[in-house]
């Protein structure tokens, strides 16, 4: 390795580096020497004729042996390599060539879809899973939910499974779907997850399985007053305790009337209508 102040043509003096055992490490090798050498010249060193180890684990090189002469490397021309030109503009073209890469991707995520830094960095380690996430976001109008979904359901399958993303049965359209329901809220969270599991098992869509199992969202009001109605009234107890300023018995209520209702009640609903049957707030 030597380097050249640009805009002249005389080149340092080399260094020769050993003990580099994969590409990627010739890379990191390289890096790591041209940034050594330049950082020494600009500061008015003097690059040294040597041969330098390089240390995987420290991405460093280091001293190993000095070298007299410039024989002593066999450097000779070589016919068949002659010298590459790259120009600014074939960097630009490159450049622009490239796909978003996951850093910028990473980035975007953050911006255009107001995700956290975990979310966005979880979804762009791999190409397949931020496209599968990016589709039924847009879908769905729901981003933050989408992610949600993809990192705690999709993954999850996926590695259960030990397949890829291609292998999933659930495309992004069918999950924005699903998302879309719990949204308008035709069905609870609850039930969402017991519709993802048979998405997954049968590749159905959402409103396909909730028409047909009958997993609507129960907002009628008059059956959720008698469900509430009832469970008020089977628990003294726990009903004394929430009068006298024990608020988190609610949602032991709220458990009640959802466990009544097959996860069906709309939550929301539920809580209005018990805080207003046990005396609190409507």
């Amino acid at each position: 390795m030597s380097v050249r102040p640009w805009g002249t043509r005389t080149i340092c003096t080399r260094a020769e580096i050993k003990n580099l055992n994969s590409f990627r490490n010739v890379a990191r090798a390289v890096e790591y020497e041209i940034a050594r050498q330049v950082a020494l010249v600009e500061s008015g060193g003097e690059v040294v004729q040597e041969t330098r180890l390089w240390n995987a684990e420290r991405g460093e090189t280091a001293p190993m042996r000095s070298k007299e002469d410039a024989h002593d490397y066999r450097y000779f021309p070589e016919p068949d390599l002659p010298p590459l030109v790259v120009s600014r503009e074939w960097v630009e073209d490159a450049r622009a060539s490239l796909p978003e890469l996951p850093a910028e991707r990473r980035r975007r995520f953050a911006t255009e879809y107001a995700l956290p830094g975990y979310d966005a960095g979880v979804l762009t380690q791999e190409r397949d899973v931020a496209e599968y996430f990016e589709a039924a976001a847009r879908a769905s109008g729901n981003a933050k939910a989408v992610s949600n979904w993809v990192m705690t359901e999709v993954l999850r399958k996926l590695k259960e499974l030990g397949g890829g993303l291609a292998s999933c049965p659930i495309g992004p359209a069918a999950l924005a779907g699903l998302v879309r329901l719990i949204d308008e809220g035709t069905i609870s969270g609850k039930i969402a997850k017991d519709v993802f599991e048979r998405m997954w098992a049968t590749g159905e869509e959402a409103a396909a399985i909730v028409g047909r199992e009958g997993l609507t969202q129960l907002s009628d009001e008059s059956a959720l007053e008698a469900v509430v109605a009832e469970v008020v009234a089977g628990s003294p107890d726990q009903a004394a305790s929430y009068r006298g300023g024990k608020a988190a018995a609610l949602g032991w209520f709220v458990g009640q009337v959802m466990r009544r209702t097959g996860g069906r009640a709309n939550p929301q609903r539920v809580n209005a209508m018990l805080r207003k049957a046990l005396g609190g707030d409507s």
